[in-house]
């Protein structure tokens, strides 16, 4: 895939300030640089984003933990939400553009963020775009092949989730969890059938954000086969941070 170079030569002079804990960039004039990152299941993306929260000092915003936040504390998105889900149902865009929208307005936003799990569709995207200026898409360049050997290798802790990948990051001894001892499994959604579908789901709902963004000049690409050795390092070229 080609890399769209959307910030030209003006990445070289990105800066970040400290200001106490909080850091602030200095690119297009702004002071923020708000993320999306897009790929298939598997490419790595909650991994970086963790990395990329920490040292860029802004917020990693999953829609999952959105979900999972508004039905805890019990808000009215959160109970629309969850007697959707309690019914078996699939929630609406509408709701979950709401989730969004209103996560996005908190105050450790204000410096940036990295949205990881929306937009999953166009009219999504095109819904966020009316509240939000997204200033990067980082696509996660991975082969179907690839993400089937990375899935079919995770495994996951029984009692405190803890994941490892017999191949990338095995645990000290084989089914047991370095952290707990717990016992390691395969997870449902890791079986090659399921892993399948949820690659073929991607392809048709969410692989067509990858020419959206590409067409708005804000698409870069990150070799996600290298993920977690180089995935930081990778990031930390396309927006540098001095």
């Amino acid at each position: 895939m080609i890399e769209v170079s959307f910030f030209g030569n003006c990445c070289k002079n990105a800066r970040l300030k400290n200001a106490g804990t909080a850091r602030q960039f200095s690119i297009f004039g702004g002071n923020t640089l708000n993320f999306i990152f897009l790929g298939p299941p598997g490419a790595g993306k909650g991994t970086l984003a963790k990395q990329v929260a920490e040292t860029y000092k802004i917020p990693h915003i999953s829609t999952g933990d959105i979900f999972r936040e508004n039905i805890k504390n019990g808000t009215e998105l959160g109970k629309k939400a969850k007697a959707i889900i309690d019914a078996g149902g699939l929630v609406s865009d509408e709701i979950t553009i709401d989730l969004v929208k209103d996560r996005l307005s908190k105050d450790d936003t204000k410096n940036g963020y990295i949205l990881d799990g929306f937009p999953r569709t166009i009219p999504q995207a095109e819904a966020l775009d009316t509240f939000a200026t997204i200033d990067a898409a980082v696509d996660f360049a991975i082969s179907d092949a690839e993400v089937v050997e990375r899935l079919g290798g995770r495994r996951m802790c029984r009692k405190c989730g803890t994941p490892y990948n017999i191949t990338a990051a095995p645990p000290k001894v084989e089914g047991v969890c370095d952290k707990c001892g717990g016992e390691l499994y395969t997870r449902d959604d890791d079986t090659d059938e399921a892993i399948k579908h949820r690659l073929d789901v991607y392809r048709e709902q969410t692989e067509p954000l990858i020419n959206y963004y590409k067409g708005k000049g804000k698409l870069k690409e990150i070799d996600a086969r290298e993920t977690l050795k180089t995935g930081l390092t990778q990031f930390q070229k396309l927006f540098p941070t001095a």
